[in-house]
């Protein structure tokens, strides 16, 4: 795939999620939110600053509307009651799933 190519399809995803109402996720948001979906748990306010090289609060506030969204949800971690835990949830998971389904739909209607 060429660059013009791969920003070709970002465009028609981007387009589709605006006309279909989606979520409305900044990109950041993005980037946590498949992080805590492709990467396998646990995932922590902690760990998620850590990789995405932000900082807690960053992730805080974005978790905040994750969750309002239902994409999300926090824990305290019964071991260590200091930590807060980050966990999938079904509108999430259905969320990231039609989200990639989208992008092969997509992918697949790019000319070559």
């Amino acid at each position: 795939m060429r660059p013009i190519q791969a920003l070709r399809l970002w465009q028609q995803v981007c387009l589709h999620e605006v006309r279909d109402d989606a979520h409305d996720l900044t990109m950041r948001q993005m980037a946590i939110l498949f992080t805590i979906y492709l990467d396998p748990p646990p995932h922590t306010v902690r760990g998620l600053a850590a990789k995405l090289g932000v900082t807690k609060p960053v992730i805080t506030r974005a978790l905040d509307t994750m969750g309002a969204m239902k994409l999300v949800s926090r824990h305290r971690d019964e071991n260590d009651r200091r930590n807060v835990l980050i966990r999938r949830t079904v509108e999430g998971a259905l969320y990231v799933e039609r989200f990639g389904d989208d992008i092969v739909a997509k992918a697949l209607d790019l000319p070559t």
